[in-house]
């Protein structure tokens, strides 16, 4: 008797939702093939070949199970034996209520773990088509940095006319540029969180005049033209000069909302609105501006982002930059459109779909 052989399970692409399913696959004791591209094929937000490398916010958002279905999600996967809750758990670093990592920590991690599993086969080369008919059970986990030519053929296979809007990635501002002796540390209604202390933000205070200013010279900024058809953005990750242009309020509503936050340099007086930056490393040397994603030029940024009063003189940063995001392919029964038997799996803020054979 012979011994029955399970076929290997293809999964395209290396990023978040591609390492958890190659990981959960083979915790089950199914063969993976992983499919990266990079190095061999970089993109223009990608800065390393680790796989499940964070190129927007190195936040997972609220931690909170009790009260938040993302915690909450946080916790089932937790469950499952997910390899991404493992590594961010491991990598933390402080954000309050919201389970935040070491970016590049976490990849290292994540890379190691699937380089080490036996049943994991990871390829360092381009998918440029279609998945070929031989493989029998396929995974595409491209998220929205797919390569041309798969995009190219998804595009045809679906019908759409683009595969992609942009949205923005929220700029990094080294510790040692904020003057903390005008800003301070504190958690949003002190809210220790996962591995937080309730002092896990820098909080840069402005006045309502400071505010206007910063407002005005942000409308005023010269952005990056994208084409008509790279619109509309993500309405939950928008740039914050789009934010501003919605009414003069909106930032202040948004993520420089002063409220549960007081400056003890100036404990009787409220901040108008607040600048918050979250650690991005462990060593604690970097840190983002929390959701200030812009599509402003470099320039445009180098200029603005010095009028925030907490900012030291000749500051250094990683400035903001956009990426594409993937809008979703599937219809209302999970299916990809255009081709039987594709299925939509779960991954992090993005759809992803999966492809098996259907059987004759």
């Amino acid at each position: 008797m012979t011994e029955h052989r399970l076929r290997a399970v293809h999964v395209i692409g290396g990023g978040l939702a591609g390492s958890e399913a190659a990981w959960q696959i083979a915790a089950r004791g199914v063969p993976v093939v992983l499919h990266e591209m990079r190095p061999l094929r970089t993109t223009a937000a990608h800065k390393t070949a680790a796989l499940a490398e964070l190129v927007c916010s190195n936040s997972f958002r609220s931690d909170d199970k009790e009260h938040n279905a993302v915690g909450l999600l946080h916790e089932e996967m937790r469950r499952l034996g997910s390899l991404i809750m493992r590594t961010a758990d491991v990598n933390q670093v402080p954000a309050g209520g919201a389970l935040a990592v070491d970016r590049e920590g976490f990849a290292a991690a994540v890379t190691a773990a699937l380089a080490a599993h036996p049943l994991i086969d990871i390829r360092r080369e381009e998918v440029a088509g279609l998945p070929p008919a031989d493989w029998h059970s396929v995974i595409v986990a491209t998220g929205p940095l797919t390569s041309p030519a798969l995009a190219e053929a998804i595009a045809k296979l679906t019908g759409e006319d683009a595969l992609a809007f942009f949205d923005a990635i929220a700029p990094i501002v080294h510790r040692e540029t904020i003057d903390m002796s005008r800003a301070w540390l504190q958690s949003r209604y002190d809210k220790a969180g996962p591995g937080g202390s309730g002092a896990d933000y820098i909080n840069c205070p402005l006045t309502r005049e400071q505010y206007d200013a910063f407002v005005a010279a942000l409308l005023a900024g010269d952005t990056v033209a994208f084409h008509d058809w790279e619109t509309p953005y993500f309405d939950g990750c928008l740039p914050i000069e789009v934010m501003a242009a919605r009414g003069r309020e909106t930032l202040r509503h948004g993520p420089m909302k002063p409220f549960g936050l007081t400056n003890p340099h100036a404990p009787g007086v409220k901040p108008y609105a607040v600048v918050q930056l979250r650690q991005d490393n462990r060593l604690g040397t970097l840190f983002n501006i929390v959701g200030f994603q812009t599509k402003l030029k470099h320039g445009e940024q180098a200029r603005l982002f010095r009028t925030i009063p907490q900012r030291a003189e000749a500051p250094r940063w990683r400035l903001a930059a956009q990426r594409r995001a993937a809008p979703a392919l599937c219809r209302s029964d999970h299916r990809l459109r255009g081709l039987r038997g594709i299925r939509r799996h779960w991954a992090p803020r993005r759809p992803v779909c999966s492809r098996r054979r259907a059987r004759p």
